[in-house]
């Protein structure tokens, strides 16, 4: 408990220099000030420090005269300089105390010297959370009136809050410690959110009933609580909902109001998969047991006859069986094994533990469940007639969630968009169920960082990804008839398989094929381009706020600039531009772009230098471009490889000249030639042609692509699938 560790020593500050000693008159002054108000004053004549803290503690003199409620001493102790602000070690202050003790009259005058009415000690207790947690009723309402804030959360240490420590409020303070009419006050006279959760998710409520032994204080807290609008179905430690902790605590009348409750969920589980009739059948809670049944609790959720056998309880069996506990229980399957690698464990525990199912799907809300947090009501994790999925919830009115259905009824299988299984609805809640993924795009990113010590130059990682992506949104746009609107890198997901998937479609649209309408999803598609090629390392956010400018110039290679420049500008066609763009060079492997540039290099008016040819004409148009990687190729060639390539026209000295078109020939020649046992040294120096020329010549693929795209000569370049191939991947890719 939060008050069991506030005092602990390690969680103690370094002590600060008030505490050295200033002599014996100060260790005397702390005891004079329980009792002897002349002798504390002789003290303070004589030198004693008034501000002098004890090690254990760092209990002042200020601190204990507040404690035992003398106002006297307060007023003579702050007349010689006490600092009314002076922390113990936990980082209470004398105005806390005051709340402690509830002394209104100290709490006023500490207000006047410099207190301020929210402030907290080492962890997140105010003197209004104090005040409710010891009952001190007139303490609350005068620090209420006077600036106190009711629903302030316990703010703690950062260590405790990684521990889901801290976050409680005065209510639940009151609740806990079954203060009946603190918890009035709070509740009638200052507004207190009755449904607040703390850092582990437990209200007022859960608070209450997991920690109050008396019945009838239980049932005076718990009736304030839910004529006050308490949700009957929160969850607490160990996914304990309200009625399992009143069977637990066998709080007879407590389960009784609680099943009178319009939403109650008698069948609802905690994380162990026990209902609240399990457990009472366990704990042989009878008279709980018969109640649960009553009111038309499941007998199916465990094996509850062997249960009742096992305890000799007679009665309890009868019970069970005339409600329709069967004899031949069967658990599931011990053996049985997720495909998910990441989701696993909570998988197989979902899958061992009883769940009440909601038409042909299982579903427990909990965090140990939970797969994203959403707009609406998350993401977690299911078995939909048996198979794992994630399911998204909506409210049944829900327009996006409308807006999912619709978009994923729409998708084909074997698809780059995620799989759609089915949907449920349940108490005004909609269930969507799709394939159930690894990872988002940003952790697959962020993994690739970590793995990869050195880059692969090509970067096949980021060209496969964007091919999967390209082809999913395409998809989306031709096939399906819907923009996605929200493509971003929490949207696209990674499969066990390690294929990519596009998910999230509660904000797509329906459309026409009007051309404007696909405008956003191709502008996002140019920062999700530039997101993967940088491999996450600027935040899709930050990337978001940057101009169409700013993202190409940021582009790390040609290809993957032009394709972003592409995306933001995509001319006449765009209801097929998408399609089109997957014949793109930043798609094609180092590989086909050195093929491609041999095919063109073999055309027989290049091979000739057909000066008034149409496709000479169209590589070099006008004068040569000194911009661009290419411009005097010849003089970042090899020596040697120069010197070897142009022997072949020694004879009639027709070496080769510092053109687009000569360039390309010389690239288509070195391909015939390189492999010869007379050019071992040649190959020796050029290795690998495809590397040497793409990073010699980064940007000369795009160059011919830009040149010939709208040409016969495009018929030079690698052949794709258009996108109707189901995610399949480029034929020459």
């Amino acid at each position: 408990m939060e008050t069991d560790s506030r005092h602990h020593p390690q969680e103690r500050p370094t002590p600060s220099s008030h505490r050295r000693t200033s002599g014996d008159n100060s260790h005397l002054l702390i005891e004079a000030v329980r009792g002897d108000i002349k002798r504390v004053q002789q003290l303070l004549e004589e030198g004693a420090d008034v501000n002098f803290q004890e090690e254990e503690g760092g209990w002042s003199p200020l601190h204990n005269a507040v404690k035992i409620g003398r106002e006297d001493m307060v007023h003579l102790l702050l007349c010689h300089g006490a600092d009314p602000c002076l922390r113990k070690r936990n980082g209470a202050t004398p105005f806390i105390v005051a709340g402690i003790v509830g002394h209104v009259q100290l709490l006023k005058l500490l207000l006047s010297k410099g207190a301020q009415v929210n402030e907290r000690d080492h962890h997140g207790f105010t003197a209004f959370m104090e005040a409710a947690w010891y009952g001190k009723v007139e303490a609350l309402r005068f620090l209420y009136e006077n600036g106190a804030e009711v629903n302030l959360g316990r703010e703690t240490m950062e260590d405790q809050k990684k521990l889901k420590k801290g976050g409680a409020t005065a209510l639940m303070d009151a609740a806990k410690k079954g203060h009946v009419e603190a918890l009035r006050i709070l509740l009638d006279e200052m507004g207190a959110d009755v449904n607040a959760c703390d850092n582990m998710g437990r209200s007022a409520l859960i608070h209450a009933l997991a920690n109050l032994k008396k019945s009838d204080v239980a049932m005076n807290i718990a009736h304030l609580l839910l004529a006050h609008g308490a949700n009957i179905n929160v969850r607490g430690e160990k996914g304990k909902t309200p009625l399992i902790l009143a069977v637990e605590n066998d709080h007879l009348n407590v389960v009784k109001m609680l099943l009178e409750q319009e939403h109650i969920e008698i069948d609802d589980t905690d994380r162990e998969g026990k209902t609240a009739l399990l457990w009472a059948v366990e704990l042989q809670r009878t008279e709980i047991a018969e109640l649960l049944c009553s009111k038309g609790a499941r007998t199916d959720c465990g094996d509850l006859l062997r249960l009742a056998r096992r305890c000799y309880d007679s009665a309890l069996e009868k019970l069970l069986l005339d409600h329709g506990a069967k004899e031949n229980y069967r658990p599931p399957a011990v053996d049985w094994e997720p495909h998910s690698s990441h989701w696993g464990p909570a998988l197989k525990h979902l899958h061992k533990i009883y769940r009440p199912m909601i038409g042909k799907l299982k579903i427990f809300i909990d965090e140990e469940y939970k797969v994203a947090d959403t707009s609406e009501g998350g993401i977690y994790l299911g078995l939909y007639e048996g198979q794992e999925v994630a399911v998204k919830r909506f409210h049944e009115n829900s327009t996006r969630g409308q807006n999912e259905v619709s978009c994923l009824r729409s998708i084909r299988t074997n698809s780059n968009l995620v799989t759609f299984y089915g949907s449920e609805q349940d108490r005004g809640l909609l269930y969507v169920c799709v394939l159930l993924c690894e990872q988002t795009l940003e952790m697959h990113l962020a993994k690739h960082r970590q793995e990869e010590a050195v880059e692969n130059e090509e970067d096949e990682f980021s060209r496969n990804i964007l091919l999967s992506i390209f082809k999913a949104v395409a998809e989306l746009h031709l096939s399906c008839g819907y923009t996605h609107e929200d493509l971003q890198p929490r949207n696209v997901l990674i499969d066990s398989k390690n294929a990519v998937r596009l998910a999230d479609f509660d904000k797509s649209r329906k459309w026409a094929g009007e051309p404007e309408k696909t405008k956003s999803d191709l502008e996002a598609l140019g920062r999700l381009v530039l997101y993967v090629v940088r491999k996450g390392d600027v935040p899709f956010e930050t990337l978001k706020t940057q101009s169409n400018e700013e993202v190409i110039q940021h582009s790390p290679s040609e290809e993957s600039q032009n394709l972003i420049q592409h995306l933001f500008c995509p001319g006449e066609n765009e209801k097929n531009h998408l399609r089109d763009l997957l014949g793109h060079p930043f798609f094609w492997t180092w590989e086909s772009r050195y093929r491609t540039l041999r095919d063109v290099g073999n055309e027989s008016d290049i091979k000739t230098r057909n000066l008034n040819s149409n496709i000479l004409q169209l590589l070099q148009p006008g004068p040569p471009d000194c911009s661009k990687s290419f411009y005097q190729w010849t003089s970042k060639i090899d020596e040697y490889v120069m010197e070897k390539m142009n022997e072949f026209y020694k004879k009639n000295c027709n070496f080769y000249k510092d053109t687009v078109g000569d360039l390309l020939k010389f690239i288509r020649n070195l391909g015939e030639h390189i492999d010869e046992k007379k050019n071992i040294r040649m190959k020796s120096k050029i290795q690998d042609p495809s590397q040497y020329f793409q990073k010699k010549f980064p940007d000369l693929i795009i160059y011919i692509y830009l040149q010939l795209r709208n040409t016969e000569y495009k018929r030079h370049f690698p052949k794709v699938h258009n996108g109707d191939d189901g995610g399949q991947q480029a034929s020459q890719l």
